[in-house]
């Protein structure tokens, strides 16, 4: 990750080896926060570099809070649905073919 722009309430990100599966989470959490003005993300060009990400903050807020808080809520919703996953899995297994 290399930081390509920052100021008090904007970061811009060049992100290495993560495509839309990561990013397009990490922006929808963060578009979910009340103290997030705008986060997107763009790939200029799949073989060569890395994704650009780009959040704007609220006065008040941190960018770096901010994604640090989205992730800890993507964490957890990860979890929530690898243990419901799970569980299905094993009671599949109970009821046979």
């Amino acid at each position: 990750m290399k930081v390509l722009e920052r100021s008090e309430n904007s970061l811009k990100l060049e992100v290495f080896g993560e495509g839309h599966t990561l990013l397009n989470l990490l922006q929808k959490a963060l578009l979910a926060d009340d103290r997030v003005e705008m986060a997107g993300y763009h790939i200029p060009h799949r073989l060569i570099g890395g994704s650009i990400f780009y959040v704007r903050t609220k006065e008040g807020t941190s960018p770096i809070d901010a994604i640090l808080d989205a992730s800890e809520r993507l964490k957890k919703e990860v979890g929530e649905f690898e243990e419901a996953f799970s569980k299905a899995l094993r009671e599949c297994g109970r009821r046979g073919p």
